[in-house]
């Protein structure tokens, strides 16, 4: 496995559906090479040296820079939404959900924090098509906890002021952990995920 793919995250498996294998090393590549230097820091050229390509191999699966941070964000975002649509549509009480929702975002930032600090922290870099398009899968997301807290509270489950700025913050807490991680400290993504849903749970009053 190549250096790209193993910093990439957990996340050579987020990649799967991106074909030829050579448009999935440069994809992987250009993850890596995003997070460490930034997308305005990175060239091509960086990009198609990492996956062990030409700079002219880049330009067959990939027309420019941007198209590449675009599908990355695209894909992660589809990603992320889905774990929070999973999250708010099972069984459970709406604490149990919430507590699944947070849970399982914050173990894809830890287990997957390469790709998750190019997901989430590189938005204004992408031109103003491609950044509509993910920000309207932002707003599902946000859709998606919203829901699972106005459904607390109408349950008498959950004691917040703004349900909006509440999810806000829950979201925002989560997204974090994609810049502080290390799999060299003390806490396993696991470990981080339960901490983080017990947090939200008391942020949002949750009764016992």
């Amino acid at each position: 496995m190549s250096t790209a793919e193993d910093t990439a995250g957990g996340e050579t498996s987020a990649w799967g559906e991106v074909t030829p294998d050579a448009a999935r090393r440069l994809l992987i590549a250009a993850v890596e090479a995003f997070a460490e230097r930034g997308y305005h820091a990175t060239t091509t050229r960086d990009i198609a040296g990492r996956a062990g390509m030409s700079p002219a191999a880049l330009y067959i699966h990939y027309k420019t820079k941007e198209e590449l941070l675009h599908r990355i964000s695209r894909i992660g975002h589809e990603k992320a939404l889905d774990i929070l649509r999973t999250a708010a549509r099972r069984e459970g009480t709406p604490a149990e959900r919430l507590a699944d929702a947070v849970g399982s975002f914050v173990r894809w930032h830890a287990g997957g924090r390469t790709t998750a600090r190019v997901v989430q922290y590189e938005l204004d870099s992408l031109g103003p098509d491609a950044r509509a398009e993910i920000l309207a899968l932002r707003r599902q997301c946000d859709a998606e906890v919203g829901g699972i807290i106005e459904e607390g509270m109408a349950a008498g489950d959950f004691d917040v002021l703004d349900v909006k700025g509440t999810t806000l913050a829950v979201l925002s807490l989560c997204i974090d952990v994609a810049r502080w991680f290390n799999v060299s400290g003390p806490w396993t993504p696991d470990e981080v995920g339960a901490l983080y849903a017990d947090l939200v749970l008391r942020m949002v009053g949750a009764s016992k």
